[in-house]
Parts: structure tokens; C-alpha cells; sequence
């Protein structure tokens, strides 16, 4: 077998360890910084790298580590993967509804084969693609996936490669395309062994996370290539539909073809050989139509990217809430609701107070389609990161809940919905961490503790992110599907999934409305029409009536009559319709 790894940092030999035998590297004659040699192995066969007499290491590009970061690789043949299902056709984004899931708090046992045995319910609730959180190996067992350090691996406590297959050919017979969240901008703290081999950070660049990814100093050639191929072997070998790629924004790249232009055409030429749609998601806090803009027009090509700006907008006129960075929309939720349901970015050169500078560029909406914009009223973002990681459950009614579903369900952008959010689940997903560093597990437990502090919460009211009981109560509990109100609100998002599935309009990707209005304050009245269907919600307290020209009630949160013949309808409080 050839086993071969770019290490430009050894000065004078890499010695190779397979099953306990080593064997002597050579500097590749062509490619500089690489090594190569070939030596017995088989698929499960252990081996790692030396560098000129030091300690043994992973390998880069290790699939598997079956013990962990730290660990030796082990031989894995994508080849040899036991598929059951014949050829996938794949599923687009256009028309999608996405569901993002954690594998670790999916289910009690937080492990892929647990997650398969729930497929159906997504399945049956309308779902199109699973949107799953990083899977990539990172310290310990139970985490977020942020923190992942080998790229092109699965955890082996979800299950490892075999696990992930195993889960993508079930979501397959269900008709579910698989995403997969995978980070590109960072590494975690704990078992990076990259800056041993090259130049895979930089100091030119800074981020949240320390040191940069280098995509444009000495030696980012070939450290572009490592995340595109990383990239291109997950939707390959593990036959996924897309990428979702975490804080884009964070990726500093000076040279001119930037590296989300790269990684865009890369999948579309996968794409086209493989024969199946692809697609990447970013996300982004830049405001920025470059990023989804096509590479032709002069943008980067990436295919959709998550709408932090509608969340922020939703959010804050249902909760009133107005911290930190929503509160340019509290300001007024009414304008802010509007204004992002007409053209995508709050921020489009407007002031933000939280940044304390103008921010973001105009979408232009007579060429980008709709659909390239994620909507969603919840992320395990905007849960996790709260102080208890309340879910918006945890604060509004089953009404307001409702609300919010018509409203991401029934606007011209692609939904996603975050697990549990179907049914309200109550359980908090609180941040937690498995690290296994002593030191680092305690400096993230202070950390997260003082961040939140300074936001005048009690320090001991705050979950310590090590402790395993912060990380079970993030699990879902799927008895509470068949109480009420949960079941009441399962019923009405399988309700409007099933109307978009059959309403044309309702996924027109064109930002056409024959009427759109957002009233307020106190909360606001929202009401939009999509060709022949009026969708409307009363966020308030009382009822409200407004003219519609619909004349049909086809879905209603609560039960309502239809309009007066003069168009009025009376909308109770704290209700979503839909009419046709």
C-alpha cells in the first residue's frame, strides 16, 4: 500500500509505522515537502508518521482515529464501504426544508445507529435533508464538534466511518439527503498535530480561535488543497448532498481567487462527474452578496448561506429581547421583519450599533434567487450560546411557537429547522465539553462562566460545560412528542412542510409578493401574499383584523372563520393562517 504526507517541516527523514514495522520514507521528486513509501497493510491496519526521531503522529489525512485525536490512523478503504443502497440521485437545495442535528444529544445513546433508528420520524414530518453538526474527532466523547482536529475523520464514539455510512445509506431510503457541517477556519485546541508537519497556520491572519488557517502565505498551496480534498471526500465517499461551512468570515484570504471560490468550483465539478446535485451552505456574518453571488458574476459560488439577519429579526419580535447584537432590530422589530423578508440583509450598508460602524452590501434580489438564503427561527448558535441554552420554548407560548414556524415555513427562503424545535421540545442545549486536558477543560469552564458574568448572571447559575449532566440534559426527550402541547405543534409543522411540498408558490424562489406588510408595535401583525395564498400571523396579545384577498382557511393555529366578504379577517391573538 501506498502511504505518502506532505511534511515540509522534516528536516531529515519521516519514518513511517505500520502494525509495529517502520519503514523509511522518501522525499517525493516532483512534489515538494512530500514524502512516500509502500509497506504492508490492510484496511484497520494502525500506523502514523515520525518526524526526523520524534514522537509518532497521526496521520494528516487520517480517516480514522479509532483512539482518539492523539491516537494512531487507521487504514480505511472508502472503497470497500458496505452501501446497501443502489445509486443516489441526490437531492437540491432548491425546494429543501434542512434539519440541523446534533449526533451526540440526537438521542440518549448519541451515537449514529441511534440517530438512524429516528429517520423516520423526519421522514414523516417532511424533511428533505438532515443537516448534521461536525462530525470530525475532537478530545473526549461528548462535544459540539467545533473543536474537531482531523478533517477528513469521523468520531469513533458517533461510530466512526462505518457509523456515518451506515447513517447516510438509511437517510437515503428514506428520501433524506444528508449536509454535513464541517470547519475550515480553525482547528480545536487539543490534539492539533498539523503545525508539526507544514505551514498549515499563519500569524499574518488572527482569529476568535488564535492563528489563522493559511490560505495565502508560503506554503498555502498546498494547504488549500488539504480542505478541498477534504471537502470533496466527504461528499464523494460518504455520498452527502452538501457542506455547510462554518464562519466563513473568519477565513483570511488575500490572494486573488479567493478560497471560497476555489472550494465552490470544485464541488461543482464533482458535481458534474458524479452526476448528482451538490451544494455548499456558508455561513457568514459579512452582509456580504459576494459569497453567494456566482463565480462568473465575480462572487465566490457558494450556494445558499445561513440568514443570521431574518433569525434576528424573528427573534426579537417575538421575545422583545434587545442584548448584544439584537439591537439594531429591537429598535423595531416591524421595520426589521419587513425589511429582511423584502431583501434578505437587515444590514445592507446600514448603521449597526452593536459594531459601531455601517455594515453589509445590498442583495440584489432581481438576480439571487430566494432560496439562497437559509431562514430559521432557532441554531444550536442562538440556543447554545445563551447563558442556559433556552430554547425559545423555554419563554413563548405554543402560539408564538406557531408563529414562528408559518413565518419561516411560508417566506421565499430555504427553511431549516433545529432538532426538537417541531414539537417545543423543553430541554435546554447548553454548551458542553469533554476535554481531557485538565488544564483547558478548566480555563473553558472559567471562561464561559466570566463571559457571562459580565452579562450579570451569577456565575454558579451558569452550566459547567464539563460536567456530563450539562451535556444529558441537552438530549432530546421524544416521549414529550405525544403530550400537549407538543403534539399540537408537531401536527401544524408537518401541516405547513406538507403545504410547501404541494404549494408552488410558496417555494418560488422570487422575492415576489402581491402584498407584504409588517405592522407594530407593541408585536407585530405580519401578512404576506404569495400569488393565491395569503399567509398571515398576530404575534400580539389581542386580536387583529386586516384585509386579505384570499377567501379559503386551509391552515390555522387556532380555529378561525373565514374572511367577511368585504376581505376582513379576524385573526385571534397569537395565531398563524394560511389562505388560499
Amino acid at each position: 500500500m501506498l502511504f505518502e504526507v506532505w511534511a515540509p517541516r522534516a528536516r531529515r527523514r519521516v519514518t513511517l509505522h505500520v502494525d509495529g514495522a517502520a519503514y523509511a520514507m522518501e522525499p517525493d521528486p516532483v512534489r515538494v515537502g512530500w514524502w512516500c513509501c509502500s509497506a504492508p497493510a490492510s484496511v484497520g491496519s494502525r500506523y502514523g508518521f515520525a518526524l526526523d526521531g520524534g514522537p509518532l503522529l497521526p496521520d494528516p489525512r487520517s480517516r480514522r482515529q479509532p483512539d482518539g485525536p492523539d491516537g494512531l490512523s487507521a487504514v480505511v478503504s472508502p472503497s470497500r464501504f458496505a452501501w446497501r443502497q443502489g445509486a443516489w440521485p441526490g437531492r437540491p437545495l432548491a425546494g429543501a426544508v434542512l434539519y440541523e442535528l446534533h449526533v451526540g444529544t440526537f438521542t440518549g445513546e448519541g451515537t449514529f445507529d441511534a440517530a438512524t433508528e429516528r429517520l423516520g420520524h423526519l421522514a414523516e414530518l417532511g424533511i428533505t435533508h438532515v443537516e448534521l453538526m461536525p462530525v470530525c474527532p475532537f478530545p473526549g466523547t461528548h462535544g459540539w464538534g467545533y473543536d474537531g482536529v482531523a478533517p477528513w475523520a469521523v468520531h469513533e464514539p458517533y461510530g466512526g466511518p462505518d457509523g456515518l455510512v451506515r447513517f447516510v445509506d438509511a437517510a437515503h431510503a428514506h428520501g433524506l439527503g444528508v449536509v454535513l457541517d464541517v470547519v475550515h477556519n480553525h482547528l480545536g485546541p487539543s490534539g492539533n498535530h498539523l503545525p508539526v508537519f507544514g505551514p498549515y497556520f499563519t500569524d499574518t491572519h488572527h482569529t476568535p480561535w488564535g492563528a489563522a488557517v493559511n490560505l495565502d502565505a508560503p506554503g498555502s498551496d498546498e494547504v488549500r488543497a488539504y480542505f478541498v480534498g477534504s471537502a470533496l471526500a466527504w461528499l464523494r465517499d460518504y455520498r452527502l448532498d452538501g457542506l455547510r461551512l462554518d464562519a466563513v468570515h473568519a477565513l483570511a484570504d488575500t490572494r486573488p481567487r479567493h478560497f471560497l471560490a476555489e472550494l465552490s468550483a470544485a464541488v461543482d465539478g464533482l458535481a458534474r462527474r458524479l452526476g448528482r446535485p451538490l451544494f455548499l451552505v456558508a455561513e457568514s456574518d459579512l452582509d456580504d452578496p459576494v459569497t453567494i453571488t456566482p463565480r462568473e458574476a465575480g462572487g465566490h459560488g457558494i450556494h445558499a448561506q445561513w440568514n443570521d439577519d431574518f433569525h434576528h429579526a424573528l427573534h426579537t419580535a417575538l421575545t422583545g429581547e434587545s442584548r448584544g447584537y439584537y439591537a439594531d432590530f429591537a429598535a423595531d422589530p416591524a421595520h426589521a421583519l419587513a425589511k429582511t423578508l423584502r431583501g434578505g440583509f437587515f444590514h445592507d450598508g446600514s448603521y449597526s450599533s452593536f459594531r459601531g460602524r455601517r455594515h453589509g452590501r445590498p442583495l440584489d434580489t432581481r438576480t439571487t434567487p430566494a432560496h439562497r438564503l437559509l431562514a430559521y427561527s432557532q441554531t444550536h448558535d442562538q440556543i447554545g450560546n445563551r447563558a442556559l441554552g433556552d430554547r425559545l420554548s423555554a419563554r413563548l407560548s405554543p402560539g408564538l411557537l406557531a408563529c414562528a414556524a408559518a413565518l419561516v415555513l411560508c417566506a421565499p427562503f430555504t427553511p431549516m429547522l433545529f432538532m426538537g424545535e417541531e414539537w417545543g421540545a423543553r430541554t435546554p442545549w447548553q454548551y458542553f465539553t469533554d476535554h481531557t486536558d485538565p488544564a483547558l477543560a478548566e480555563a473553558v469552564r472559567k471562561g464561559r462562566r466570566r463571559e457571562f458574568a459580565a452579562h450579570g448572571w451569577p456565575e454558579d447559575e451558569i452550566p459547567d460545560p464539563q460536567d456530563p449532566a450539562t451535556r444529558d440534559r441537552s438530549c432530546l426527550d421524544w416521549n414529550e412528542r405525544e403530550r400537549t402541547p407538543h403534539a399540537e405543534l408537531l401536527a401544524w409543522y408537518r401541516q405547513l412542510i406538507a403545504l410547501r411540498r404541494t404549494t408552488p408558490e410558496l417555494t418560488d424562489p422570487h422575492w415576489t409578493y402581491d402584498a407584504l406588510s409588517v405592522t407594530g408595535p407593541p408585536r407585530p401583525l405580519v401578512h404576506f401574499r404569495r400569488g393565491p395564498y395569503d399567509v398571515v400571523a398576530n404575534l400580539g396579545d389581542r386580536p387583529a383584523e386586516l384585509n386579505v384577498a384570499a377567501r379559503e382557511v386551509i391552515a390555522s393555529w387556532r380555529p378561525m372563520s373565514p374572511p367577511a366578504p368585504d376581505g376582513t379577517l379576524r385573526l385571534p391573538p397569537e395565531t398563524a393562517a394560511v389562505l388560499r
